[in-house]
């Protein structure tokens, strides 16, 4: 039975996680809006459903098997029990023992039965639980993808020389799709860079490989001429002041949101509240009803929601907290307008004057601030340039800004036509 179960649930691990899954994008904040507005409440609940019926016949299948096994165990049990009892009572009927043997007897047949089925028990339990416990070992076998070297090499401060990427290619594990192939690239010390392309470039791809959190499959990657793999990742990371696109939004404090930026700061270090001013942030701050005392999120009682733009400002101030030599922006003003994104990078260029800084961002308007333009496509590097270099070669990253100044100039003509109209 224990196999079985094993079995069962190992074959059921997925329908569990499938099912957990619509469990969470029900009672979820981040699917709210949209399962109210398209009304996906009712296919998601018939389909937690589903998944769970299916999971539940499974179990009870093999459920009602192992009680009519234990019933037959048991049936046996007790005949050889009652039989042992007849053959020792025909005994003392007969005079061959003495009552008080036959009570001697009963009493250590029901022990070492009792003993037995004890033994038993606890035999099939640490069989079962071993067969679980071979998930946990073989999690336990699973080796880093990322290792850090026996002697780490002291990672480079400050930069002197820069970052190098020499012909690296590289895949997502368990994928066939080549995100990154044969990547060359140089960023000099104290350089700003823009990193721009479409969706499904490999722009963010490469910003992993260059905060190491990936290893790259083929080429290297090195910073001063050292490869990355000969520093400790922790200290590596270190060096980078990293925005994502993806970033998180702590269910904390205000002033906890921009603190984790830098966790070796007090909580009450000036430098939070500058950072907050840098962005933006501090005027947001300052309206919540307890300003950086303010726990942030609705998860907890007196938690106070903010916008996309919002949170976003928090989490630039947390960027900037941390006084790392290599600054890097990876599409992190998606919720901002136009206006207001070119300001942030304005200040980030500023703010990241002496520091090397690599800026990503789907507004090719918002990259002319850079030093270098460097145009990506399929997981390759196709152009690279001033802005007035690349718009004078016509290549895709002219092509790409052309469309975006028609659809901007567009958007500007309708609104000048809109008001004029309703003056």
């Amino acid at each position: 039975y224990s196999r079985r179960l094993f079995g069962l649930r190992r074959r059921q691990s997925t329908l569990e996680r499938e099912s957990s899954y619509y469990d969470w994008m029900l009672i979820s904040q981040y699917f709210a809006k949209e399962v109210r507005l398209f009304n996906l409440g009712p296919l998601f609940i018939e389909r937690y459903r589903a998944l769970r019926k299916k999971r539940r016949a499974e179990r009870l299948a093999l459920t009602k098997q192992q009680v009519g096994r234990d019933f037959a165990a048991e049936f046996i049990s007790t005949l050889v029990v009652f039989s042992g009892l007849a053959i020792v009572a025909f005994r003392a009927a007969a005079g061959a023992i003495t009552l008080g043997d036959l009570v001697m007897y009963y009493q250590a047949f029901q022990r070492s039965l009792s003993s037995l089925k004890a033994w038993l028990s606890d035999l099939a339990s640490i069989y079962e639980n071993s067969l679980f416990l071979s998930h946990f070992f073989a999690f336990l076998r699973l080796k880093p993808g990322v290792v850090a070297p026996v002697q780490p090499k002291s990672v480079p401060r400050p930069l002197m020389r820069g970052l190098r990427v020499e012909g690296v290619s590289f895949s997502y594990p368990q994928s066939e799709r080549q995100a990154l192939t044969d990547i060359n690239l140089e960023i000099q010390a104290g350089e700003h860079i823009a990193i721009v392309g479409e969706n499904g470039s490999g722009k963010t791809t490469l910003i992993k490989l260059l905060c190491r959190l990936y290893d790259p499959d083929s080429g290297r990657i090195t910073m001063d001429g050292i490869p990355l793999t000969e520093f400790s990742p922790q200290e590596l990371r270190w060096s980078f002041s990293v925005l994502m696109q993806d970033y998180v939004n702590y269910f904390m404090t205000a002033r906890e949101n921009i603190w984790l930026g830098n966790v070796e700061l007090s909580l009450q270090d000036e430098r939070i509240v500058k950072a907050a001013i840098e962005s933006g942030a501090d005027e947001v701050i300052n309206r919540l009803p307890k300003g950086y005392e303010t726990h942030l999120g609705k998860w907890f009682e007196e938690g106070e929601e903010l916008s996309v733009g919002e949170w976003q400002k928090l989490a630039i101030s947390r960027a900037l907290i941390r006084d790392a030599g290599i600054v890097i922006l990876d599409e992190p003003t998606s919720a901002l307008d136009a206006a207001a994104e070119y300001k942030i990078f304005e200040l980030f260029r500023k703010l990241a004057a002496d520091k090397t800084a690599i800026f990503i961002s789907h507004r090719l308007a918002s990259a002319r601030i850079s030093d270098r333009i460097v145009t990506m496509q399929n997981g390759r590097i196709i152009e690279q340039g001033s802005h007035e270099e690349l718009m004078r070669r016509g290549g895709v990253y002219a092509r790409l800004f052309e469309l975006q100044s028609r659809q901007y100039m567009g958007n500007v003509t309708r609104d000048t036509s809109f008001h004029s109209g309703n003056c």
